[in-house]
C-alpha cells in the first residue's frame, strides 16, 4: 500500500517545518523526507480534514495560532492563518461532524474553537481559559496540552499545569457548556488522552512517566489501574509524550523522551488492566511523536533532538516492535501523520 507521510516540526534550527515521504507497507520502505509546506514559522503539529486541508499549530512574530493549509493544490498552499498575542498551541484536533477545529494553547492555559468556513478557513467562535497551578517546577500556572473530542462528542481538555481533565459540551455551533473536572494526583502532569471506546481511555502524565486507564460516563472520569512508562531504576530525567492505541484495540503505545524509548503496553481483562510488554530503544533522542501507519503494520516515530525518525514493524499479534530503520533525516520533527497516496 502506497502512503504519504507528513512530518511537522520546529523550524529553530535547521528545520524547514512541514516534511513529506513516500512510504510502502508492501516493503516497509521510505524515501527521504523533503520540504513539503514552507513559509509556516514551527508548524509542529497538525490535523488533517476528510476535505484534505491541513490545520497547523504555528507560530508568527510574538503571536500564536493556527495556519490553514490546503493539500489538494500542488504544490500545497498556504490559505489563512488565525494569529493572536501570544504563543502557539500544542495540540489541534477536528470535529468532521460540526466542522470544528480545537487548538490548545499550552503557553496560555487556553483552548480555542474555531469553526470552518465553506473555503475551510477557520473563524474563532469560543474558547476555555484555565487556570491554577501544580507542585512541579513546569506547573507554574495552567497549562492545556491537550483538546479532542471523547466519542459522546464532549470536548476534553487536558491540562498539564494544574494536573485536571476537563469536559465540555459542546454545541453545534462551537459553544462551550459548563465543564466536569477531573483532579488527578498531584504532580501526575498529563499530557494526552486517547479513548478505546465509548467508556474507557487512556491518560499518558508527561511528569510523572504514567498511564493510567480513565473510566468515562456521561462526560465524568474516574481513574483506575496506573502503570510507569519507564523502569524504576530510571533516575534521570523523562518525559512521557504520545499516546496511541492500535486499531484492534488490544495495544498502547507511549514515547518517552529522557529514557528514550516506545513502552508497549497490552490491554487485559477488557483494558481495565495495563501489561508492560516492550521497552524498546528508538535509535534517537527526545521521540516527540510516533504514529501507526495505515496498515498497522509499521510504526515510525521522530526522535526531535537527533533529527531522525526511527521505522519499526509491528507485530500484529503480540504488539511488539522490531527495529527497522534508524536513519531516517527529519530535522526538528516532532509530529507523525500518514495518509493514502495520490
Amino acid at each position: 500500500m502506497k502512503q504519504t507521510v507528513i512530518l511537522g516540526g520546529y523550524t529553530k534550527k535547521t528545520g524547514a517545518g512541514i516534511y513529506s515521504a513516500n512510504f510502502d507497507s508492501a516493503n516497509g520502505s521510505i524515501s527521504t523526507p523533503e520540504p513539503f509546506v514552507t513559509g509556516v514559522k514551527n508548524p509542529t503539529y497538525l490535523a488533517i480534514s476528510k476535505a484534505n486541508f491541513a490545520y497547523a499549530c504555528a507560530a508568527g512574530d510574538g503571536e500564536g495560532g493556527l495556519a490553514t493549509i490546503d493539500l489538494n493544490q500542488n504544490p500545497a498552499k498556504i490559505i489563512n492563518t488565525t494569529f493572536s498575542k501570544g504563543g502557539s498551541p500544542a495540540h489541534v484536533s477536528i470535529d468532521e461532524a460540526r466542522q470544528l477545529v480545537f487548538a490548545s494553547f499550552y503557553h496560555d492555559g487556553r483552548a480555542v474553537v474555531y469553526k470552518i468556513q465553506a473555503d475551510h478557513t477557520l473563524v474563532e467562535v469560543d474558547r476555555a481559559v484555565h487556570g491554577g497551578s501544580g507542585p512541579r517546577p513546569e506547573q507554574d500556572a495552567s497549562h492545556v496540552h491537550y483538546s479532542a473530542l471523547a466519542p459522546d462528542g464532549r470536548l476534553v481538555l487536558v491540562d498539564l499545569g494544574n494536573d485536571t481533565l476537563s469536559t465540555y459540551p459542546v454545541s453545534d455551533a462551537g459553544k462551550l457548556g459548563k465543564a466536569t473536572v477531573l483532579h488527578l494526583p498531584v504532580g501526575y502532569g498529563p499530557r494526552h488522552i486517547a479513548f478505546l471506546n465509548d467508556h474507557l481511555a487512556y491518560l499518558v502524565g508527561e511528569l510523572s512517566s504514567q498511564i493510567s486507564v480513565l473510566h468515562y460516563d456521561n462526560g465524568a472520569f474516574t481513574i483506575g489501574d496506573t502503570r510507569a512508562t519507564i523502569p524504576a531504576t530510571w533516575t534521570e530525567h523523562n518525559g512521557a509524550a504520545a499516546i496511541r492505541i492500535s486499531a484492534d484495540g488490544k495495544f498502547v503505545y507511549v514515547s518517552n523522551r529522557g529514557y528514550d524509548s516506545m513502552a508497549v503496553f497490552a490491554l487485559k481483562d477488557g483494558g481495565l488492566h495495563l501489561e508492560l510488554i516492550q521497552q524498546i530503544p528508538v535509535q534517537g533522542s527526545f521521540p516527540r511523536d510516533f504514529n501507526f501507519d495505515l496498515t498497522q503494520k509499521y510504526l515510525l516515530v521522530v526522535n526531535q533532538n537527533t533529527d531522525n525518525a526511527t521505522l519499526y514493524r509491528r507485530d500484529e499479534a503480540t504488539g511488539k516492535l522490531t527495529w527497522l530503520q534508524a536513519d531516517i533525516p527529519a530535522p526538528e520533527a516532532v509530529n507523525v501523520n500518514f495518509l493514502p497516496a495520490e
